[in-house]
């Protein structure tokens, strides 16, 4: 069974003949099955990268889903998604970055924590553990 793609509603589209180079802001759902060249940013927003799309650009969004080819950063707030024939080139910086088998990621990942849960430190279930005997010790 193949997973299902999260991408909400489209609310805009760049198609495969088109051509942006420049900054491109946006809400809601974007799909990008043509080139781009610059910045794609939102608040809130998802950006996805369509099998035919071509991407050379600074994306700063909530959410980013590669199925094309992205070349650049991405500082996505909640996830990065790759899935074949996606190739993704580039520093990525999200708390849940997640590559499908076929996809491809070359460059510098940070997994940093979601900003909903700043100020609380991020421990993983052996180290929620161990805290928790050490406070039983005490």
């Amino acid at each position: 069974m193949k997973k299902e793609k999260n991408t909400d509603r489209i609310s805009t589209f760049i198609g495969a003949d088109a051509s942006i180079d420049g900054a491109i802001e946006f809400k809601g759902t974007i799909r990008v099955d043509g080139r781009v060249k610059g910045t794609i940013s939102s608040n809130g927003g998802t950006v996805v990268v369509g099998e035919k799309g071509i991407v050379n650009a600074e994306i700063s969004v909530n959410v980013a889903v590669v199925m094309g080819e992205v070349n650049g950063t991405i500082d996505a707030k909640e996830r990065i998604e790759v899935y074949p024939p996606g190739r993704l080139g580039g520093d990525i910086q999200s708390p849940i970055v997640s590559i499908e088998p076929g996809g491809i990621f070359n460059g510098n990942c940070v997994m940093k924590p979601n900003t909903a849960s700043a100020g609380k430190p991020t421990l993983f279930p052996k180290r929620q553990l161990e805290a928790a005997e050490s406070k039983e010790k005490e």
